[in-house]
């Protein structure tokens, strides 16, 4: 009989946010007609901007025409957005970051998935507590964490939600900055203690920047390259998803530079660049050339402007939630350079019970925290992404909140 991979059997056998899902459904059913407002998935609400559509109208007309048609696209991404990501995204801040440093992809969620592929399972690795269930499920899947030979560093109020250095010399460490779940950042004096740290160790740190267009603060880094010595240390991933809009659209890259080196089993330097490439040319045929010119688009000088403004829309959304949660008497977090605002569960009430009350007397769905590690146990998550009437509507109702 065939086998399967065990490693799944060592999963939470329901992911999250079905677990949520789930219970939305199973109260909507047992009160028809009521309106729930949603504010636990982090999905995008408002429309695609205008240069993007115009964009996506473009490229499909030129599938119609022999002349124009695009087929299989270089796996690493076609080079009329590479170079339109190294040059404002990049080079704009002062980071030499070249076009065959940036692997174009569907999204941030998949690459960090994928990219323990090109690394050993016996690395060791470090979590911050509450995470992004991706972090870890992914690497239980590939058997590289089992149980007890994971570090987490709890990020609590008690340490301003900044993680200490590990203990355990990992091998790999998952950074999330702005944060998801919390909506907390890293200072760049902070960020350096890690690229330094990374760099005394010998260890990689996988950045997850997926929130980097919230950021307001001047301290806040944008790019983990920002710091000096990080591309000797550090992938760094990034997405169009929460920036412009493309949770459905799918688009995203991955940053590797050259100065990034691993070592094989004999103690050899080896790039991790070539290794993703190769991995990427044989598991992965490109994002779609439809997906690739609409991120282009982004850069135009109509893009920047159009997606600053919906930016600036989420942004106004979390202000009247973080306003309003405070006024309603609960203590929060972040909400200032990310899309998500992290409450405190009021009087001791675990994650999953204020996440019935949120559901029950005010008709808000929100996020458990423990959902995303033991830390995060006594608060849950909101998201700005919802429309700004709703936000106003979600915030009259928490003034009838009885906690």
């Amino acid at each position: 009989m065939f086998k399967i991979n065990d490693n799944f059997l060592a999963l939470n056998q329901s992911y999250l946010f079905s677990q949520v899902a789930q219970k939305i459904s199973a109260y909507k059913a047992a009160n028809p007609g009521v309106e729930i407002i949603r504010m636990g998935i982090g999905d995008v609400t408002r429309p695609l901007a205008p240069a993007v559509i115009e964009a996506l109208h473009k490229a499909v007309d030129e599938q119609a025409s022999t002349d124009t048609f695009c087929g299989y696209g270089p796996e690493q991404g076609h080079t009329f957005l590479t170079e339109a990501i190294s040059a404002n995204d990049y080079k704009a801040r002062g980071i030499d970051i070249s076009p065959d440093e940036i692997f174009v992809s569907d999204g941030a969620k998949s690459d960090t998935g994928n990219i323990g592929d090109i690394l050993s399972l016996a690395n060791r690795v470090a979590l911050t507590d509450p995470v992004y269930p991706v972090y870890m499920d992914t690497n239980v899947m590939s058997g590289r964490i089992t149980s007890g030979n994971v570090e987490l560093l709890p990020c609590t109020a008690e340490n301003s939600f900044v993680p200490a250095l590990p203990v355990s010399n990992p091998d790999m460490i998952y950074l999330c900055y702005p944060n998801n779940p919390t909506g907390t950042t890293l200072t760049r004096s902070q960020l350096k203690e890690w690229v330094d740290y990374a760099r005394r160790h010998g260890a990689l740190i996988l950045f997850d920047s997926a929130y980097e267009a919230f950021i307001t603060d001047d301290d806040v880094p944008h790019s983990i390259y920002e710091i000096d010595g990080a591309k000797e240390v550090a992938i760094e991933f990034r997405s169009f998803s929460k920036t412009a809009g493309f949770t459905g659209l799918r688009c995203a890259y991955t940053v590797i530079p050259k100065e990034l080196k691993g070592e094989d089993s004999t103690g050899n330097l080896v790039a991790l660049n070539g290794l993703w490439h190769r991995r990427q040319s044989t598991k992965f045929n490109g994002a779609s050339y439809l997906s690739q010119r609409a991120a282009q688009a982004t850069y135009s000088e109509e893009g920047k402007a159009q997606v600053k403004s919906t930016i600036g829309y989420y942004h106004r959304n979390a202000k009247v939630l973080k306003d309003g949660l405070e006024k309603a008497g609960l203590t929060v977090y972040g909400g200032v350079n990310a899309p998500y605002i992290w409450v405190k569960t009021p009087s001791g009430i675990d994650s999953w019970s204020f996440f019935d009350t949120l559901l029950t007397q005010c008709n808000i769905a929100c996020t458990p925290g423990v959902g995303f590690g033991k830390a995060g146990e006594g608060y849950v998550r909101l998201t700005a992404f919802g429309s700004y009437e709703d936000c106003l509507k979600a915030v009259q109702r928490l003034s009838l909140l009885k906690i």
